[in-house]
């Protein structure tokens, strides 16, 4: 018998009658979370002599993991006991007999556990291969005897927990090693040399944690398999060592949120398997011509949010064209967009706020051709808004900001067409006239903020027919989910004042004079907060009390 469950439905088995113990290899009881009278994992499956593979993933499954299915005899894949709500702590297993076929597999992510790793238990999985335990309550130091006693040990996932202190120098023992996760827990200390000599690593990721240190460029080029690198979130100090170009087959590097200066090692162009470069929130400076991005070809995303770098961007970027997201805000950046962007034909996301760049008219015109832009967040101080009617091109646009420019002259008419529209940010300009009525015609847009301008005081009462302007029949709310980008799903401070922003208009329905006064007050209240400036709303409330 293949199994005896699948999604909830039963699967026929190759012979009649009842099947035995003896006959069934697999079991998938997946998906049953609908079954409220499943409480936790029986032991008796460990009676299963001839299962292999047991599933028992997304149900609701309490309790603790019974023992005997880790050293049952015939299971040798636990595949998925994850998204439960298992808890407790793992036993200690010493005194269990190893068995002929021991586990190769073991994923436990997304449950309830917590307390420390017995190391004795790991010393005991001769043959696990790949363990995942993310996403629970786990603490202590991590084991260092994974690959002591599993010598094809391939797969650790250890990410969102609490496990503190070093990272274990036994891990260099792992020479099978690929996959280490141990991202969004409390590690500390240094990266350790030992950790180098696991050669086999394809992906390392010990994301936000606290390690400190600086990268050794010495020993980096020894990992000559490692397609991902991910150590944003950390407090690593010191450079981009050259020796990086030698990562041959390097596609992600994220190294966002440390402590980390100086100028992008020309070597960076070297590694031209690159797909995303993440750098964002540290103190590198300089200029970033000297990466030859035209090698990157199979560059997607480009983030330097947040630094120190100085000077124009570099010809060599237009080059890349994969490229989906651009984001070179919160720097010294200068002069004119080159038209050679327009010719970043998959670009949905560009951000270039609180930089130095000039001419606002000529890059609208040239972000034109940019046909699959979603996001547009832009920075042009002090110059005049384009007014030209014919603008067009930005059908896919669901975000544009352009916010504390100082932009005259008003609204322009050209923003109407933007039909896809979700966020609408002019706050901080020098903008006249009035709001213009046609906003009501953006059918998508929840977030509109043109406060502190020079707008006349009149809100128009078009606005009320706003597919956003909500009525409900309980008190105003604010829809605390952020807003995922759909290109560059990375919430910073850059939209940090997106992220619990109430819609427009949100009130309940007046059923008698009373509550309409009391609805006309707090439409007011809500309003002045969201969207507008103070004056304006006295203006307008005055035409609703």
């Amino acid at each position: 018998m293949v199994a005896l469950l699948h999604h909830g439905r039963k699967i026929e088995t190759a012979t009649s009658g009842k099947a035995s113990p003896a006959t069934v290899m697999e079991v998938s009881l997946g998906f049953l979370w609908h079954l409220k009278d499943l409480k936790g994992i029986s032991h008796l499956l460990s009676n299963l002599t001839n299962m292999m593979h047991l599933n028992l993933s997304y149900n609701s499954l309490s309790g603790g993991l019974p023992p005997e299915l880790l050293f049952s005899g015939s299971i040798s894949v636990l595949d998925n006991v994850s998204f439960n709500r298992l808890g407790g702590s793992l036993q200690d297993l010493s005194s269990l007999t190893v068995s002929e076929k021991p586990l190769q597999v073991l994923n436990i992510s997304s449950n309830l556990f917590k307390g420390e790793f017995p190391s004795v238990t790991w010393e005991k999985t001769r043959s696990l291969v790949a363990l995942n335990a993310s996403n629970n309550s786990f603490q202590g130091q991590i084991p260092s005897s994974f690959c002591i006693t599993s010598p094809s040990f391939q797969v650790l996932d250890l990410s969102h927990n609490q496990f503190s202190g070093d990272i274990p120098t036994g891990l260099g023992n792992c020479s099978t090693l690929k996959v280490l996760k141990v991202g969004h827990n409390k590690l500390s200390g240094t990266l350790p040399n030992e950790l180098f000599n696991a050669t086999s690593l394809e992906h390392l990721s010990l994301n936000n944690n606290a390690l400190q240190g600086m990268l050794d460029g010495a020993l980096i080029p020894q990992l000559i398999n490692l397609a991902t690198l991910d150590l944003e979130g950390n407090n690593l100090s010191g450079k981009i060592p050259d020796y990086i170009g030698q990562l041959k087959k390097l596609e992600v590097l994220h190294l966002g949120w440390n402590k980390m200066y100086g100028e992008l090692p020309s070597a960076l162009g070297s590694c031209i398997h690159l797909t995303t470069i993440n750098l964002k929130g540290n103190s590198f400076s300089g200029h970033i011509e000297k990466v030859n991005f035209s090698s990157l070809s199979n560059l997607r995303t480009l983030d330097l949010y947040t630094n120190n770098f100085s000077g124009t961007i570099p010809e060599s970027i237009y080059s890349c064209s994969s490229l989906t997201a651009l984001r070179l805000s919160a720097n010294h950046f200068h002069r004119e967009l080159s038209t050679k962007i327009g010719g970043l034909k998959y670009l949905s996301f560009l951000s270039l706020g609180y930089n130095s760049f000039t001419n606002i008219t000529s890059a609208i015109q040239i972000l034109n051709f940019c046909k699959n832009l979603t996001i547009l967040l832009s920075n042009f101080k002090g110059e005049v808004i384009p007014q030209d009617e014919i603008i067009e091109g930005f059908g896919n646009l669901q975000v544009f900001a352009i916010e504390e420019c100082m932009l005259s002259d008003e609204i322009p008419l050209w923003l109407s067409k933007l039909t896809n529209l979700e966020v609408l940010v002019l706050h901080g300009n020098r903008l006249t006239g009035p709001i213009p009525s046609w906003i009501n015609s953006l059918s998508h847009l929840f977030y509109l903020d043109v406060s502190s301008n020079l707008l006349t005081r009149e809100i128009p009462v078009a606005l009320m027919t706003m597919p956003m302007i909500k009525s409900f029949d309980s008190a105003p709310y604010l829809d605390t989910r952020p807003i995922y980008l759909s290109v560059y799903r990375d919430p910073s401070h850059e939209y940090g004042s997106f992220t619990s922003s109430p819609k427009l208009v949100c009130f309940p329905s007046p059923a008698t004079p009373e509550a309409e006064r009391q609805t006309n007050q707090k439409l007011k209240r809500m309003i002045a907060t969201a969207v507008f400036d103070d004056n304006l709303v006295e203006e307008w409330s005055s035409k609703w009390t």
